[in-house]
């Protein structure tokens, strides 16, 4: 990956490049709208018309939000393509903001299904081209060997956990105080603050911002964009038809994700355009990939299954005050913040000493399945009848094994990168991200009160094996990655 020198030396920003800290704030402001607007939507799916919601079965409302936030990360293959391939990332990430505001704005002033669907399909391209293109952005602030990377990403990290505890805090003290269009309406203003921050500090993210690496011959672009209608015109008939439903599509989106993540890496392997060692490099990929996705499976049932979890089976009342449901989404924030910089300390400290990225991989997958595990003491409990600080310490779990895979996953999707491909291989990471996101609300239809035990035994078992399994073949991994740690 090329890098300025002059971007490489910089340590403007507690030893880190000053670039750093203009996308820790645009991610950190769109995590806050993000996450904000997330903590109360399947609230607002589910709920009763009385109670200001949309009146959905529970299961119809997880498939929803598992289908939403796979679509997410789907869509950062859209905006790492036309990074890649048209404007350069700079330019996709402020655009990708203005079109979250404007999905946040249409969830707060559209009524209904109107506004969701405006909203969540603005709000999930929008991420999509943001979250992919930041990544890229900070992957293109260090050199492929510079010790700070692991760190800087994990410094990242704690901005997106800033703006994930603040938003649903105060997006769920709007909703319960004044309702669910008001707590939209606060995501919005949020996503307004990061826009401006982010354009007042573009000149610090160096000369590469904005550079095209595979440009697209001006011929093609007529037939990218009649692909793109039919892709978009297809869709609609199939909702318009009844195959896609609210209650199906999280399964559509997980069929989708695979079919796209398949074909996204035979795409790359099969170009010409990258050496033997890069190719081995994507095929060390595909192990991590497996691994990502396993995790995310579970640690996504933060917004289906555990909320459903929290106002069922957790008692709520903490010193005569009962905690508001949407206030669940901030503990794993809190977590983060916390830990984020220990680890990033401990990850410099160690330097090269520092467990490999598969071991990584293994340890935070082996653990997420622990975290589920440690549901089945309290399975089989009648009503609210699981102590808060209980899931608080799940919630911990949780939080290590985020720690361990998912910004060492944004680091080693840009060291694993081939030079043609930068952003596209952030795009699938991101795509492992989607097809766990999807599944976490495919998954959730099989929860209930009544077969906890099986369910958080089996899931969690699950990602135990995989956890020991990427730990065995880690050397095999290590020797595809090519020097790469």
């Amino acid at each position: 990956m090329s890098t300025s020198t002059e971007v490489t030396r910089d340590k403007g920003f507690f030893g880190h490049p000053r670039g750093l800290a203009n996308l820790f704030g645009v991610e950190m402001w769109e995590r806050f709208s993000f996450y904000g607007m997330q903590a109360i939507l399947i609230f607002y799916l589910y709920y009763s018309t009385m109670q200001g919601g949309l009146a959905l079965e529970k299961a119809t409302a997880t498939s929803i939000v598992g289908a939403y936030g796979g679509l997410v990360y789907l869509s950062t293959i859209v905006g790492s393509w036309i990074a890649d391939r048209v404007i350069g990332s700079e330019r996709v990430l402020f655009y990708s903001a203005v079109l979250i505001m404007f999905g946040h704005i249409s969830l707060a002033v559209l009524p209904g299904f109107v506004g969701v669907g405006v909203g969540l399909g603005a709000i999930a391209l929008g991420s999509g081209g943001l979250k992919a293109n930041a990544t890229s952005l900070v992957g293109s602030l260090y050199s492929e060997h510079d010790d700070r990377r692991d760190g800087g990403f994990t410094i990242f990290y704690m901005g997106i956990n800033i703006g994930a505890l603040v938003g649903p805090l105060l997006t769920g003290l709007a909703q319960e105080e004044l309702g669910f269009h008001y707590g939209f309406g606060l995501a919005a203003i949020g996503m307004a603050v990061g826009l401006i921050q982010y354009t007042l500090g573009r000149k610090n993210l160096g000369e590469n911002a904005n550079v095209v690496p595979n440009p697209l011959p001006d011929e093609k672009r007529p037939m990218v964009g009649g692909a793109a209608a039919a892709g978009v015109a297809a869709i609609l008939v199939l909702v318009l038809a009844g195959v896609i439903t609210a209650a199906n599509l999280s399964d559509v989106t997980v069929v989708v994700v695979l079919i796209a993540s398949i074909g996204y890496f035979a795409v790359i392997l099969s170009s010409k355009g990258i050496s033997s060692v890069e190719r081995k490099r994507v095929f060390a990929f595909i192990p991590m990939f497996i691994a990502s996705f396993a995790f995310f499976s579970l640690f996504q049932q933060q917004f289906t299954v555990v909320p459903i979890y929290f106002a069922e089976r957790v008692d709520r009342v903490m010193f005569g005050w009962e905690v508001p449901e949407a206030w669940m989404n901030a503990i794993n924030p809190i977590f983060i913040i916390l830990l984020a910089a220990v680890f990033a300390a401990m990850w410099t400290k160690l330097g090269s000493r520092q467990p490999s990225t598969p071991i990584k991989f293994a340890l935070g997958t082996g653990t997420m399945g622990l975290a589920f595990l440690l549901f089945l003491p309290m399975a089989g409990g009648v009503g609210n009848s699981t102590p808060f600080l209980a899931l608080v310490g799940i919630l911990l779990a949780f939080t290590v094994a985020e720690l361990m895979l998912s910004p060492v996953g944004l680091s080693l999707s840009t060291k694993l990168a081939p030079q043609r491909f930068r952003t596209q291989m952030v795009a699938l990471n991101f795509l492992s991200i989607a097809l766990g996101t999807a599944m976490a609300g495919s998954l959730a239809q099989y929860y209930s009160v009544d077969n906890e035990a099986a369910y958080f035994g089996t899931v969690g078992g699950v990602a135990v094996l995989l956890g020991l399994l990427i730990a065995a073949v880690s050397p095999f991994i290590r020797k595809l990655m090519s020097g790469v740690r």
